[in-house]
């Protein structure tokens, strides 16, 4: 039994559909992109609160900046803003390296030290903000 095609305003839908998934089961770039575009979505409206709440901090002392950070929710976000910012950048500079790297060990090289740098920073990130939640700070 044939299903009738979904069709909206002239375009197959399900012939779309069907050429999407076969793009994204093929491609690791494609998973590349996505994790690009997604990453910089997330980062504008949290860019945005870092920003201006570090504006609401100027003058304010120790005491005060260890408060924010160390309530749950601005932890949250601390960590997920210092999670996003440092994949979206190690996403950003491989395809700089695949672009414009073409030695390929220098390349491999390369995009192995942005992984460790990166990756350092995340993890040093988190565990500062985690020290200020835990009251170590």
């Amino acid at each position: 039994m044939n299903l009738p095609r979904l069709t909206i305003r002239g375009l197959d839908i399900g012939g779309l559909y069907g050429r999407l998934r076969a793009l994204r089961t093929k491609s690791p770039a494609l998973h590349h992109w996505w994790w690009q575009r997604i990453t910089a979505v997330v980062l504008v409206p949290l860019s945005l609160w870092f920003a201006a709440s570090l504006i609401t901090m100027v003058g304010a002392g120790h005491a005060a900046a260890a408060a924010w950070v160390g309530s749950p929710g601005v932890a949250l976000l601390l960590v997920v803003f210092i999670l996003a910012v440092c994949y979206h950048a190690y996403l950003g500079v491989e395809v700089v390296m695949d672009d414009y790297v073409h030695i390929e060990w220098v390349k491999a090289k390369g995009i192995l030290a942005v992984q460790v740098v990166l990756g350092l920073l995340a993890v040093v990130g988190v565990l500062a903000v985690m020290w200020v939640v835990v009251g170590l700070a």
